[in-house]
């Protein structure tokens, strides 16, 4: 897909301005982090096990949960009473595009600070979805990222690929064929200059793409290794880049101690990728039984979405809405697959263009109960996909536990009014149920303050 770059001191003031709009006037956040927070009486869902746990007191301090206990914890500094409500960890979205959740396709491509803007607002509701941390699965997310580590704009921690590597014509290449023929080290498409995807048609040109996105802060990289839905020269069915081509970008990442995952919906691009020494296959429901049984046997990561109907494909043309109805065909599959040969499955919803599609990120979870009993679910979109975050190794810029709520974890926290291991549905409506939203050990909501 796309985004965009801009110069820091633009996007850090737009990034102020949402943040002002949205919260009024918090705390500063060091302050925020330095002050212990006690949950009383809560049950918890540990982020692990299918059951909750008795009657609880959990202490937040320095931006960690220090204290775990069913006695009294004494403590100065916030008092939550949880009132027997469940305390679980912050859901995680394994692929996401920060950058390309609010504008329409063509927008995408326009006015750089109008779209930061949006990006912006949309960070700040993805959080207030419950949603507290990201992978950022295409699109040059870095600035944003930067302000939210800093505080200037509420928003989930963001696990950044930076641009999308592809090929001449393969998925992420959004030229015009009026750009056409391209000038080998010559000037720069537009998608290309604002940083959104990058076209690279040998290994060498792979190798410096990669090691482009890994300075500027890349956790790991992205590459299309086959036909997608949303590009408009892109044939859902093509294999694009070779293995030595995907190989060089293996070795870049391998080098920095992250690792590639590749945009692949059929067998040849899954198992070219996986001989390559890609590590996480993204999509994959055109997979057949043989690609399964490889990514089990290899231990390669599926990072799926449930896509059950088409309105994912909305704001695209008729041809790219053919292409997502052979996605949606397959989602059934992919998911029965993925069970029968234990693959390692993370949770996302790869949503694109559409801030209503965005409202239903909680749904799309819920969805799971498709294939997977809630408890089952609700594990994938926390402790689960926080195992795949930790690929990225030494450049993971939030190192600590994710995912879970056990003493030493990173304080990602929601208090939820109802029993989510009951009743799923209750994340298809955050802004009722979940009353306590905790990021880094700050409060960013609280509806008990009363």
């Amino acid at each position: 897909m796309w985004g965009w770059t801009t110069p820091a001191g633009l996007f850090r003031a737009a990034a102020l301005l949402v943040s002002i709009g949205s919260l009024g006037s918090p705390l500063p956040l060091q302050a925020q982090q330095d002050s212990a927070v006690l949950f009383r009486d809560v049950r918890i869902f540990d982020g692990k096990n299918a059951t909750l746990s008795a009657a609880s007191n959990v202490l937040i301090r320095n931006r960690k949960i220090e204290k775990i206990s069913t006695a009294d914890i004494a403590a100065t500094g916030q008092v939550i009473d949880g009132g027997g409500r469940v305390l679980m960890p912050g859901l995680i979205d394994a692929h996401w595009h920060a950058m390309l959740v609010r504008p329409t396709p063509a927008a995408a491509l326009g006015d750089v600070g109008y779209n930061n803007l949006l990006a912006a607002s949309e960070a700040t509701a993805t959080l207030m979805r419950g949603f507290t941390t990201i992978r950022d699965m295409g699109g040059p997310s870095f600035g944003l990222k930067r302000a939210i580590d800093e505080g200037l704009v509420a928003g989930p921690r963001i696990y950044p690929s930076g641009a999308i590597i592809t090929i001449t014509g393969g998925h992420g290449d959004f030229r015009q064929l009026t750009d056409l023929p391209r000038t080998i080290g010559g000037m720069l498409s537009r998608m290309e200059l604002i940083g959104g995807s990058l076209v690279a048609d040998s290994p060498d040109e792979v190798r410096v793409r990669a090691r482009e996105q890994l300075m500027q802060g890349a956790s790991q990289v992205k590459l299309t290794a086959g036909g997608g839905v949303a590009s408009p020269f892109s044939p859902l069915d093509v294999s694009t880049f070779t293995e030595p081509e995907l190989r060089a970008a293996v070795e870049a990442a391998d080098n920095w101690g992250t690792y590639v995952a590749t945009h692949a919906y059929t067998p040849v691009a899954i198992q070219r990728s996986i001989a390559a020494g890609v590590r996480c296959i993204e999509h994959g429901h055109l997979m057949d039984e043989a690609s399964a049984k490889l990514m089990a046997e290899k231990g390669i990561w599926l990072s799926t979405q449930p896509f059950l109907d088409m309105s994912m494909a909305a704001a695209l043309g008729p041809s790219e809405q053919d292409k997502m109805r052979q996605v949606v065909a397959g989602t059934d599959r992919v998911y029965a697959l993925a069970k029968k040969y234990k693959i390692k499955t993370a949770f996302g919803t790869d949503v694109l263009f559409s801030k209503a599609l965005a409202d239903k990120q909680g749904s799309m979870l819920a969805a799971l109960t498709r294939w997977y009993t809630p408890a089952e679910a609700l594990t994938m979109a926390t402790s689960t996909n926080a195992e795949l975050l930790s690929l990225s190794g030494l450049r993971n810029p939030y190192p600590g536990k994710l995912g879970v709520v056990e003493e030493g974890a990173l304080a990602d926290l929601l208090l939820v009014d109802g029993n989510p291991l009951d009743d799923i549905k209750l994340v298809e409506d955050p802004a009722k149920n979940f009353v306590v939203i905790m990021k880094d050990g700050r409060i960013y909501k609280n509806r008990l303050a009363h």
